[in-house]
Order: structure tokens, then sequence, then C-alpha cells
């Protein structure tokens, strides 16, 4: 497997700027250290809930994830997750509530991942996108696996550990592939999954299988797919896509044949395009773009060579 070089590599990838946040790993099992971050005057903590926080717009226009210092904080008995220091040493907490809080200015409005990603910046983006993977895993690991006793939370959010048989749990990711497709023609393959919306159209996607490569399964999900069969592949980028808890990787991928035959169970309709045509199906609304903080967008661009059209004005 190669590796393609992507000409707007300094324009990151949605969900994978830098942040400026460390992680700081190294203090989750220093509950002294924990205790000491989380009265500290500068704390700045957030309630996470279902997979949203709350947002708000400032004055100057920027949209910002509301966090409050540590001794506002909604109470909570465990889940409080240590998500790391900024460089000024400022320590940052996610709280999981069953709801979020109420705002007395109004002004604040609940946001996922997919409306927040595109809003927020990359700190902040950083924090979300660390804090909802925690949520996600801590609400649906609960009971050991080995012994199904109920488990507890330790390593400030990032272990879960069994009092009865001794076994710890980490936070699940689960390793996706998602390629574009292109063929002799310089032609992309786009699809459409069954529960999408009429003209809804992206790159393929599915998770790797146990004991397969990431170029096998690449190769194997198009055709399972679509019935194309796949030469080379070339490895693009990742992204972190808590929805609930994948890892994309992107690849681009050639088709050495373009005999299309959707499965009917996941895939509704592909087709091959040539730059023109998706152009000209994306500026009369026939094709709808992928969802903006998708790295599906990024591997189409790569293909077109410059950032996608949008629908044209009526």
């Amino acid at each position: 497997m190669t590796t393609w070089t992507d000409p707007s590599a300094d324009r990151p990838i949605s969900l994978t700027a830098p942040s400026g946040i460390d992680r700081a790993a190294h203090h989750r099992l220093d509950e002294a250290w924990l205790a000491a971050a989380w009265s500290h005057p500068t704390t700045r903590c957030f309630v996470v809930s279902g997979g949203q926080v709350l947002i708000d717009e400032t004055p100057d226009g920027r949209t910002e994830l509301v966090m409050t210092p540590s001794f506002e904080a909604p109470l909570t008995e465990a889940h409080r997750y240590f998500l790391g220091n900024d460089e000024d040493g400022v320590s940052y907490f996610a709280l999981q509530k069953d709801s979020l809080p109420g705002r007395m200015d109004q002004s604040a409005r609940p946001a996922g991942l997919r409306e927040a990603g595109a809003l927020l910046s990359a700190r902040d983006v950083g924090l979300m996108v660390h804090a909802v993977g925690l949520e996600n895993w801590q609400r649906t690991h609960r009971f050991c696996s080995r012994c199904g006793e109920r488990t507890v939370i330790a390593a400030a959010g990032h272990i879960r550990r069994c009092q009865a048989c001794g076994a710890e749990h980490y936070p699940r990711t689960d390793p996706a592939v998602i390629m574009a497709v292109t063929d002799e023609d310089d032609r992309v393959l786009l699809g459409r999954q069954v529960h999408w919306p009429e003209g809804r159209f992206s790159t393929l996607a599915g998770f790797v299988e146990p004991g397969e490569s990431i170029e096998q399964s690449v190769r194997r999900e198009v055709h399972e797919e679509v019935g194309i069969s796949v030469g080379q592949v070339e490895y693009v980028a990742s992204q972190p896509w808590p929805f609930p808890s994948s890892l994309m990787l992107g690849f681009m991928a050639r088709a050495t044949s373009t005999e299309i035959e959707v499965d009917g169970d996941e895939i509704h309709e592909a087709r091959w395009f040539s730059r023109d045509e998706l152009r000209a199906a994306f500026e009369s609304g026939e094709v709808l773009p992928p969802y903006g903080i998708s790295i599906a967008a990024r591997l189409i661009e790569l293909w077109y060579g410059k950032p996608l059209p949008t629908r044209s004005a009526a």
C-alpha cells in the first residue's frame, strides 16, 4: 500500500485539526493530582449528554463550547472525565449527565458533532470529540464482558474496572475504511445508502473485519456493496468519527472493473461520475454532497482537484 499525497493537507480534515490540548494520560491514575486539578480556579468543564453539548455565539460572531469553572459545575457522582491541559496549564473536564443544564440567558443551544464540528474552534472540537467518544462508551459498557458484573469508572473516565474478576476494559474504537474509487477513465464511484435522502451520494465505506488488513477491507467492501473489483489502494488520512465509536481510514482506490451491481441492503444506488457530470449534478441539486464534516468530502475533492461545487442560486 502506498500513501496518497494530499495537496490540501495544510487544511485539516474536520475533527482532526491540532487542538492544542495535551491529553496528559500520565495523570489519569493520580487521584491526588486530579483532585487538585479539579479544584483549581482556572479549570474549565462542560456537560455532555447523549452526544450533545451546549454551544453559544459570542458577540464577535464566533461559536464556542459552553464551559464553566469547575466550582460552578453541576453535581455529578463518578462521571467526570479528565480531557487534558492546554499550553497555559488550564485543565479541562467533561461531565456526563442525563440531560444538558438549562441556561438563564436562553442564548445557548444543544448541538451534536455534525453541527458543532463545523462551527467550533479546533480546541473546542477536540475536547468535544474526546468527551462524546468517552460518554458513548461509558453508557454502553457498564457491565463486565468477562463475568457480567457491574464495572466501575477508573483512570479519569478512560478505564472501566470489574471489581469481581479484576478485568479492565478500555474505550472501544472500531476501524472503518472509507474510499474514493476511480476507474481508468478517471471517473469517481459514489453510492447512496438505503436510509439516505434522495440525491445524497458519497464515497463507499465499511468496517474492518477480524483477521483482515485494511487493504483487504477496502477491496471486500467495494465488491460486496457494488460488485466492483479494486486493485491499487492508497492511504490518504484518518478521522475520528464518534457516531458512535469509529475511526475512519480514508483511501483512494483504483477499480479494475466498472459494471455496478448494488447489494440492495446497504447501497440502494451507485453511479460513476466524471468531473463535469458531478459538477452539473451538484449545481442542479440532483446530487447532494456528503456531510460537510465527513472525510468523504475531502476524498472526493482530492479526485475533483478543488473544493466541491455547491448548488447554484435559483
